[in-house]
């Protein structure tokens, strides 16, 4: 996991820093928001981010806001640092884009309560995403059966893409996860029936 400091205030990041590293986070730090959106928009950006609302080029609002503009940095989660506790910047900081907040000055155990929450979301939007994944590959499993298949019409054999003939439920079994239990239908049922019996009376 690696997550942003922008701060910039040095004393204010050392501490953040620090107490990251000790949690096994990596940390990245930026001295002001111009610096801190260069770092996000690099290939390894970091996935949580503690941004300052005061920074000197971008500050803390815009900084979130671009943040959630941009579809590549969208599922990234920030908490908003501040020494202003009025509820309307807590508002105001949320409605940015923000996902949570922390006061100046801030006591450890907080911080560290809500850095973790932050991991817990991150870690469920990453299984999220497998799980997408996995139901993508299974659609695109299953679209490989529309179109045209060529069938014949004695037999119902399909023709596969090897060009070798094949029987129906083989074909399908090997393009999809789709398993088979046989039976007879009740048409067929009668069908055989009516032969045993005709077979029965024959040799009589």
């Amino acid at each position: 996991m690696r997550a942003l400091v922008a701060d910039d205030e040095p004393i204010t990041v050392a501490i953040l820093a620090s107490s990251l590293e000790r949690w096994k986070i990596e940390v990245a730090v930026a001295n002001d928001g111009g610096a801190a959106w260069d770092l996000l928009t690099t290939g390894d950006a970091p996935s949580l981010a503690i941004i300052d609302w005061m920074m000197p080029t971008v500050d803390g609002l815009d900084l979130c806001r671009r943040i959630r503009y941009a579809p590549a940095r969208a599922h990234m989660y920030v908490i908003r640092l501040t020494g202003r506790d009025d509820p309307r910047d807590v508002v105001a900081g949320l409605e940015a884009g923000a996902d949570d907040y922390i006061v100046k000055p801030f006591d450890p155990d907080e911080l560290r309560a809500r850095v973790q929450v932050g991991l817990r979301v991150l870690a469920l939007q990453e299984k999220l995403a497998d799980r997408v994944h996995e139901l993508q590959e299974a659609l695109a499993r299953v679209k490989r059966l529309q179109g045209l298949l060529p069938i014949c019409s004695y037999c119902k054999r399909i023709r596969g893409d090897d060009q070798y003939w094949q029987q129906l439920e083989g074909y399908i079994a090997e393009h999809t996860d789709a398993q088979f239990t046989h039976g007879i239908c009740p048409p067929c049922a009668n069908t055989l029936m009516a032969e045993i019996e005709e077979e029965r009376l024959r040799r009589g």
